[in-house]
């Protein structure tokens, strides 16, 4: 499973771990995240993510 960094702060959602603080299960894809998921660390929306390879921060 891929990972996906967030564009404005880069923070990086690792599937593998997933976020059980946020009831996301580890094994939990990006495209499985509900739609109104946030970055834990600025807020920025699903829309604001890209694949870790092509990030560019």
């Amino acid at each position: 499973m891929e990972r996906y960094v967030c564009e404005p702060c880069g923070w990086v959602y690792d599937p593998e771990k997933g976020l059980p603080e946020e009831g996301i299960e580890p094994g939990t894809s990006f495209e499985d995240l509900p739609e109104d998921f946030v970055c834990p660390e600025c807020g920025s929306g699903k829309e604001e993510f890209v694949p870790e390879d092509e990030y560019e921060g």
